[in-house]
């Protein structure tokens, strides 16, 4: 009898978690299928243009760009630049403010390799979201931002709860049957629940990696909020009081750019952010750098440098809890492995529909069946 109380406890455990979550998890599973494959719907659906020059040239001087941007845009503000690794491109963002959501926050692309600007794009709020774009807010926050991004967390860790009990119950329901037996020739509703858990149980270690990969990339504003306040602002204490009202006051951005990739000469540096903005040093340009290779180039490291001199002023390490974050992002999309590994993970995601599917059709044929289900199994216990 206690096995049978302890076989109902996680029982409910795994109804009621699973439940909760199904429709938010249908919907994190559909706009995920896209977002796998974004770079190369992004690229399909938005393509850009390049002069057909040679690979690996040098990026071109950035000082020259942003020299550009400025004549384009003389009373707006540098906010930051993004040196593409994925496409010989660099962006230079601009407003009129340092308000990270200011309307009139646009881009500038430059070509990377000629520094020939190649397309000055429309503010944010009068450019039209792309189809990513939309899958990506819906995905992350349901265009809720912070407050949904910590509700899909919790989704996220209702959805964990639900996979280890699933895995716990297949053990007592498969006591008698063969592993991932499914029987065909019984009722309908016997087979979605064979089907139900051998997919569940073949894909348990993929579901558990993404279900926790996701809550730690919703929990990513947080976390990120705790370094600021912590490790960075200890980091900036001793250049209190030191301001850039005007930015002709700072020194070169290409001196910067060359600064940190020397600091760093195993990773890339791909963004500068501006001494000023809120997710930035008030002192100082941040530069963040990141691997190479296919993996490590989901693992970013921070660098400061003096606007004034150009030097390197110090690398910021990361805490461990960001480290995790960084190796959950590509994980979670499956990135880091080129196109196989994002086919496989696309694969894997439709069984996941599936899996979520069956279990509501469970759900609504449910009363008569496990009536049944923990006759049976108290019988077995008792017998």
């Amino acid at each position: 009898m206690a096995a049978l109380k302890n076989i109902k406890r996680w029982f409910w455990w795994h109804r009621w978690s699973s439940l909760v979550c199904t429709l938010f998890l249908l919907m994190l599973c559909l706009t995920g299928l896209p977002l796998i494959f974004a770079d190369e719907l992004d690229g399909w659906l938005n393509p850009t243009h390049y002069a057909d020059l040679p690979k690996n040239m040098p990026v071109a001087d950035l000082d020259k760009m942003l020299a550009t941007a400025r004549q384009h845009y003389p009373k707006q503000l540098v906010t930051f630049v993004v040196v593409d690794d994925d496409e010989p491109q660099v962006l230079v963002t601009m407003a009129p403010s340092w308000e990270p959501l200011d309307p009139l926050r646009h881009s500038l692309q430059f070509d990377q390799r000629t520094g020939r600007l190649l397309n000055d794009e429309p503010p944010a709020a009068q450019k039209p979201k792309t189809f990513i774009d939309t899958m990506l807010d819906l995905h992350e926050g349901m265009f809720l931002d912070l407050p949904g991004e910590l509700f899909l967390g919790l989704i996220g860790i209702l959805f964990v709860i639900s996979i280890v009990s699933g895995i716990w119950l297949y053990g007592p329901f498969m006591k008698k049957l063969d592993f991932g037996t499914v029987r065909l020739e019984r009722s309908l509703r016997l087979k979605w629940l064979d089907l139900h858990n051998l997919l569940g149980i073949a894909t348990a270690a993929w579901l558990l990696v993404v279900g926790i990969t996701g809550v730690m990339n919703e929990l990513s504003t947080p976390l990120f909020g705790i370094w600021q306040m912590t490790d960075v602002k200890a980091v900036l204490a001793r250049y209190k009081g030191r301001t850039y009202a005007d930015q002709r006051q700072l020194g070169s951005v290409e001196a910067a750019y060359r600064a940190a990739q020397a600091a760093q000469p195993a990773m890339r540096v791909t963004s500068i952010v501006y001494p000023g903005n809120p997710f930035g040093s008030p002192y100082h340009y941040l530069c963040w750098a990141k691997g190479k290779e296919p993996f490590s180039s989901r693992l970013f490291s921070p660098s400061l440098i003096d606007p004034a001199t150009g030097k390197l002023v110090a690398i910021v390490k990361m805490p461990v809890y960001l480290r995790a974050l960084e190796v959950s992002r590509p994980l979670h999309f499956g990135d880091y492995g080129g196109m196989p590994l994002k086919v496989l993970w696309a694969l894997f995601d439709v069984v996941a529909i599936i899996v979520l599917v069956s279990g509501v059709y469970l759900w609504l044929v449910r009363r008569k069946f496990y009536e049944d289900y923990f006759k049976r199994i108290e019988q077995e216990a008792t017998a």
